[in-house]
């Protein structure tokens, strides 16, 4: 009995903080998306876009170790150590494990190459950094092909939700990169409108 409620205690919470760092992955790659834009949120100007870029980063990292550290305690899904950083080992849907395997590998890259930025240089954080865009989608595809609730509705909004999310902060992105329109062909600008009288009623004011 004990041993019942404890294998779904851990379900529970392996589900509960996997959904969660999927939110919270959605959300840092759509505001990176807008930081990258130059463009800032209403209430959030640049600088604190940036901080609170780096904030949910942080936030879901933590979220996405400890969804595999309660996947690998939890002995009904029987995943082994090896299976979380080995893409498509593990014996229960390999595929779609295999997918979040490689998303968490991308964060592991991304934390280890961020805390050693000032070694590696600009260009080379930059390059990890970029596999974020790489990390998002193999997330969400490990959900919705190995997670349990992934036929649930309340599932559906969630995949549905992050989605948007990510599209809005691309849609920011490629407004902001878009060249301005030219002017409409036939049509010469207007001109400035005179702030001198004219000449003849200057004249009439002298007489």
């Amino acid at each position: 009995m004990i041993a019942a409620q404890y294998a779904a205690a851990v379900w529970a919470a392996a589900r509960g903080f996997g959904v969660m760092a999927l939110v919270l992955l959605s959300a840092t790659v759509a505001l990176g998306l807008v930081a990258r834009s130059g463009r800032s949120l209403p209430g959030l100007p640049r600088f604190a876009l940036a901080r609170v870029h780096g904030s949910a980063a942080l936030v879901a990292a933590g979220l996405v170790a400890v969804h595999v550290l309660t996947i690998l305690i939890d002995p009904y899904a029987q995943v082994r150590l090896v299976d979380a950083v080995v893409p498509f080992a593990a014996g229960y849907r390999p595929f779609w494990v295999g997918l979040g395997t490689l998303a968490f590998d991308l964060v592991g890259l991304i934390v280890l190459t961020s805390l050693a930025r000032r070694r590696i240089g600009p260009r080379g954080w930059r390059a990890a950094h970029l596999t974020a865009y790489a990390l998002w989608p193999l997330a969400l595809a490990h959900g919705v092909g190995s997670g349990s609730d992934a036929g649930a509705h309340w599932m559906w909004f969630v995949d549905a939700a992050s989605a948007l999310m990510v599209a809005a902060g691309g849609a920011v992105l490629l407004g902001a990169r878009r060249p301005p329109s030219p002017p409409r062909p036939g049509r010469s600008p207007s001109r400035p409108l005179s702030t001198h009288a004219p000449t003849t009623a200057r004249t009439e004011a002298v007489r």
